[in-house]
């Protein structure tokens, strides 16, 4: 039985392919046994996705694009991505999968409305929100804290790649760095971490939202979480400044 009715698994675009191509075939099956693993211990799963594989905001600066302009696109790459994860899930499983977004295009995703997409969870629908906020200047991290709240979810698993958690410096610079078990917002906050967006956390520590961040290219990962393990890094009430 999971700890979590219901979850938001963020995920970044380079969950998707990185490197040689835009998606890897690997990669993505990858991502769908992670959820459907959740669902099957009966949890009701949103998953936000970044656009990083797609397009990236260096490629903007070395382009000189406009800011807003940029995150435009990469806005767009995160629809692209929604709509190959619900093929892949599609492929796998026989759960409904949802599609909405922050920015009209209605002929390939829904639009984003709070009730709706609760009442798709409720009836045991994967959503998958895309587009961010539908606004430039802000990145996935906020609106993956933003939308579970909105859609009241018990927590997020914020999935990360080649690193299992928070540490006291980083880990591919210092050989010493250690890792946080755990770890409160205010710490992550003050030491300025940046684990995710300090927007995003100041958002997660005032709505008391617990996080998980953990390597998400561990298999099994997610429903270790689930069942109760504390994977990587757990941010949230209650947690003392905890090394490994």
């Amino acid at each position: 039985m999971s700890r979590y009715k219901r979850l938001m698994i963020k995920l970044s675009g380079a969950a998707m392919g990185s490197g040689g191509g835009i998606f890897d075939k690997d990669a993505i099956e990858h991502i769908v046994a992670e959820v459907v693993s959740a669902v099957e211990l009966g949890c009701e799963v949103v998953i936000t996705v970044g656009g990083g594989n797609i397009f990236r905001g260096n490629i903007a600066e070395t382009w000189k694009i406009e800011r807003a302009e940029a995150d435009n696109m990469g806005m767009l790459g995160t629809v692209i991505n929604g709509v190959m994860l619900r093929a892949a899930i599609n492929a796998r499983t026989d759960t409904d999968v949802r599609v909405m977004t922050a920015i009209q295009i209605n002929q390939i995703a829904e639009p984003y409305i709070r009730l709706r997409a609760a009442r798709h969870l409720e009836k045991g629908s994967i959503v998958i929100l895309v587009g961010g906020i539908g606004q430039p200047y802000v990145t996935t991290d906020y609106p993956s804290v933003q939308r579970a709240l909105e859609l009241r979810c018990d927590a997020i698993l914020a999935a990360k790649h080649g690193v299992d958690g928070v540490y006291t410096a980083d880990p591919k610079k210092f050989a010493d760095a250690k890792r946080y078990r755990s770890i409160s917002y205010d710490e992550v906050i003050g030491q300025d971490l940046r684990v995710m967006d300090q927007s995003a956390m100041l958002l997660a520590r005032d709505h008391n939202l617990p996080i998980h961040l953990f390597n998400f290219d561990k298999p099994g990962c997610i429903k270790r979480i689930c069942l109760g393990e504390d994977v990587g890094t757990y941010v949230g009430p209650g947690a003392g400044l905890e090394l490994v």
